[in-house]
């Protein structure tokens, strides 16, 4: 194996290059095709091109790319909604507002700067704890002069509504946040008299209050903006425009008000408890808790209008009964352009009621989807959606396996929940175990669960399946679905291969420095500051065997998930990169103070794509690929081989600050979502993604110190669900584990996910690593790096000696076994031969078969 030479990352030219051009098309792509149109009254849109448009708000000039944190991205240039809407040719008729409101922006940023900065000697001059917790919450804007507005020619303004969020805080049900402020809502009282129509654009990560909409008859239009990435500004021309017509659909349910939600009183901060986050919700999380307690919400799941029309029939149902005895439900839909004017791409939606048996369950669930090609006016599309029947199962704790349970399943077929028909059924004739597994992540408390009044869900079957009765059903045969056994794997007292022959022949003390990612490369207890050899990294792991005769190169890991997460610029002088400090990394350098260049300038000018819960509104699994592919292709160029993404956990509540990185509330679109990008990433001989945060990590306030405490069956049905979707269908390069307990375990020591879950049961092949600083900033709670070892949490990051100490001093105790140790760097040692560190490297996918199977499309278009 040639290990390739090492180089400068990035260019010494300062031009744009043709990958940033390429790749600005196609983060446009998805961005536009991940808008949501929630209100388009009287069709005001789409708008002609040319005409004068009023445009206010804060997103308008300052429109959010991303969220905070090390999920941003430091691009070259980002189009904002302003410069989007000129570049397509509207004239923009408040200007003069827009610029007023640019220097109240930069003047309120400096004091937000200041104010951190002050801070620092109360956070003991950690930067990252200062800046994180002290949000930025963006002004309103001066009042409008009415006068001018009224006479400025347009009859159309545009308001954008935006807010700011990132990791470690969680966000509040209040106004600025939440809510509507006072002042905001003023504005667009006096928007609402000065022009005939009003669109209001939603520029957050997350969800807000739209409450007030109802108070304004002319906001016409609603459009879910989210966080769109670089080229946001250009997309949402595109579809303003009817350029592009617009096809997102939400990834969460909207409610009416923020105390329809579950948890609205428990989650985080709201019960004054933040150590301990109790999940009494269990399963009914999301649309699944709407819509079995008959909750009314503002806009329902997978909910999205067109500037076309579309019908959906479904015309076929079948069960495939495959040789490995693992059954699959085919479902064949036609999709029509019923409109006679614009082009369009719909979404098909298939969700299934399970039989309210035993066990009680949620009213439907998602079980499969796709979304068609653009489909012109009077054109039909044939779609086979094929899932697998597990899809259909739930776990009983009573027997610790995935079951199907004796009786008549709905199938439901529509372009949202709310609108989904019931189409057939399948009827099973007796109970089928379908994996049979051991317990794992025990409670050590009391937990309350919501459960559903049983009489009441019996009559919501009744009368579904009164429906059924005379529509086509199909028979499931129990003794033709196989049963499996998880096998859980005892520690190997030899390992083999490549790997398992370096591992071998290592020292203690090598083995114990490559148990941890590489103090010497200038990363520390923050993030994006390795930068000795791709500056702005994360970190990088160990180069213990760098020498003869493994000659083992280290990887370099970078931050996402809405791009790879570089220095946008870095010195080099006499042949050696100038280190810099990581607020260079932060905000493009904002936080830093000025200094001197010297040596030779090299860019590194990444792709800001969408964030996940825009990329998840595609619904489109091949777009995320592409992608994907287009990400893993920077990871080849900057010499990454591990990108810290996707992000996937579940929208639980929409305070959670981090929100604007995961995909859903719903486990089937997280996991397909995650496995698209990974699927494209890993398209890329040697590079690879790291999905995360593993798992339960649904909040941030005390994110290092919170104890997720949920049933098993909440764990595995909704917050492990998309992880094994992941795991089985792209088989990601790696997995970070989160920073909060799972039952009163740290995650990053939990041997239950970590290995009899993610191993044992779904066959992952990677290495696990930790989240940053994981082992020696928890608050509360014993989470050691030997710990993790213990756990089959193979790398520690970013690395620092106390835990390489701490490895030593339970090898020399006796209460970590070497072969714990070893099994660990084998894992590492695997990823890094597959690397892209090697001339001969090749997409790490082929070596496994059956993937990006779960959920199977077949189409056929005409006209």
């Amino acid at each position: 194996m040639q290990l390739k030479k090492k180089t400068f990352t990035g260019t010494t030219s300062n031009e744009v290059t043709v990958r940033e051009t390429e790749n600005r098309k196609t983060a446009r792509q998805a961005a536009a095709e991940g808008f949501v149109l929630l209100k388009n009254q009287e069709h005001i849109l789409p708008l002609k091109k040319g005409i004068k448009l009023g445009l206010y708000g804060a997103g308008a000039v300052k429109t959010i790319k991303g969220g905070t944190g090390s999920g941003d991205v430091n691009e070259r240039e980002c189009i904002n909604i302003c410069q989007g809407l000129k570049n397509a040719g509207y004239e923009i008729t408040s200007d003069a507002w827009l610029d007023t409101y640019a220097s109240l922006y930069e003047e309120t940023r400096l004091k937000w700067r200041d104010e951190i900065l002050g801070k620092l000697k109360a956070y003991h001059d950690n930067f990252f704890e200062a800046y994180s917790t002290t949000p930025f919450f963006m002004p309103c804007g001066d009042p409008v002069d009415m006068e001018k507005a009224s006479a400025d020619g347009a009859d159309t303004a545009i308001y954008v509504l935006s807010r700011i969020a990132g990791e470690n805080a969680d966000r509040h049900d209040t106004e600025g946040d939440y809510f509507i402020s006072a002042e905001e809502k003023a504005l667009i009282a006096q928007l609402s008299k000065a022009y005939h129509s009003l669109v209001l654009v939603i520029n957050t990560g997350g969800l807000v209050d739209l409450a007030f909409v109802e108070e304004f008859d002319n906001i016409k239009a609603v459009l879910q903006f989210v966080q769109a990435g670089q080229e946001g500004g250009n997309a949402f021309a595109d579809v303003i425009s009817g350029k592009v017509t617009p096809s997102g659909k939400l990834a969460d349910t909207w409610a009416l008000t923020y105390k329809d939600y579950p948890n609205s009183d428990t989650f985080s901060f709201k019960n004054g408890d933040v150590n301990t986050e109790k999940y009494q919700e269990g399963i009914y999380v999301g649309y699944r808790y709407f819509d079995t307690f008959d909750v009314p919400v503002r806009y329902p799941f997978g909910y999205g209008l067109s500037y076309t029309d579309f019908s959906i029939s479904t015309r076929d149902i079948k069960v495939i009964n495959t040789e490995n005895g693992k059954p699959e439900i085919a479902v064949t839909v036609e999709v029509t352009n019923a409109g006679d004017t614009y082009c369009g791409k719909e979404v098909v939606q298939i969700y299934v009621s399970c039989p309210q048996g035993k066990l009680e369950k949620e009213y439907r669930r998602l079980a499969g989807f796709a979304k068609t090609e653009e489909l012109k006016p009077g054109e039909t599309c044939s779609m086979t959606i094929t899932f697998p029947v597990y899809q259909l199962a739930s776990f009983c704790e009573e027997n610790a396996a995935w079951i199907l349970e004796q009786g008549t399943y709905g199938i439901w077929v529509g372009n949202s929940i709310q609108d989904a028909e019931l189409a057939c059924s399948l009827c099973l004739n007796e109970d089928a175990l379908l994996v049979q597994c051991e317990h794992i992540c025990p409670l050590k408390e009391e937990l309350t669960e919501l459960v559903p009044d049983r009489e009441k869900m019996k009559a919501k079957e009744a009368a579904w399946l009164e429906l059924a009765a005379g529509l086509p059903s199909v028979q499931i045969y129990a003794e033709k679905i196989v049963k499996e056994t998880v096998v859980y794997a005892e520690l190997p007292k030899h390992f083999n291969g490549r790997a398992g022959e370096i591992v071998e022949s290592l020292s203690e003390e090598q083995l114990v420095q490559m148990a941890c990612g590489d103090p010497g490369k200038g990363q520390d207890a923050v993030i994006g500051s390795a930068g000795f050899t791709v500056p702005g990294a994360a970190a990088e792991t160990s180069l213990a065997v760098s020498k003869d005769p493994w000659n083992l190169p280290s990887m370099a890991l970078a931050d996402g998930p809405a791009g790879l997460r570089l220095n946008q610029k870095y010195q080099v002088v006499d042949g050696e990169i100038v280190p810099e400090n990581f607020m260079k990394s932060i905000e493009k350098g904002f936080f830093a103070e000025p200094s001197e260049e010297k040596g030779t300038a090299y860019y590194q000018y990444c792709t800001a794509i969408p964030v996940g819960t825009l990329l998840a509104q595609t619904w489109n699994a091949e777009l995320v690929k592409e992608v994907g592919e287009m990400i893993g292709k920077e990871m080849e160029l900057f010499r990454v081989t591990l990108w810290l993404a996707p992000g996937m956990n579940i929208h639980r509540n929409p305070l959670c600050g981090r929100n604007f990185e995961y995909y859903s509330e719903d486990p089937l679109l997280s996991g397909m979502m995650a496995s698209a990008m990974t699927l494209g990433v890993q398209k890329v001989p040697g590079c690879g993604t790291t999905i995360k945060h593993f798992a339960c990590n649904n909040q941030e306030d005390n994110r290092m110190g919170s104890d997720s405490v949920l049933s098993e069956r909440a764990l595995r049905e909704i917050y492990l669900k998309g992880f094994e979707i992941a795991v089985k269908n792209s088989q990601p390069m790696s997995i970070m584990t989160s920073y909060n307990m799972i039952n009163g375990v740290h995650a990053a020591n939990c041997y239950d996910i970590c290995t009899r879950a993610a191993r044992d049961e779904w066959g992952f092949a990677g290495a696990v690593m930790t989240d940053w600083t994981t082992t020696f900033a928890s608050p509360r709670g014993e989470c050691t790096a030997a710990g993790c070892m213990r756990a089959g949490n193979d790398m520690v990051m970013p690395g620092i000696p106390k835990d390489h100490e701490n490895i030593r001093q339970e090898l020399q105790a006796g209460t970590l076994d070497i072969r714990e140790l070893k099994r660990c760097i084998c894992n590492t040692v695997k990823l890094i031969l597959k690397s892209n560190q090697y001339e001969d490297a090749v997409s790490y996918l082929e070596q496994f078969e059956g993937l990006d199977t779960y959920l199977k499309v077949h189409v056929e278009c005409r006209k």
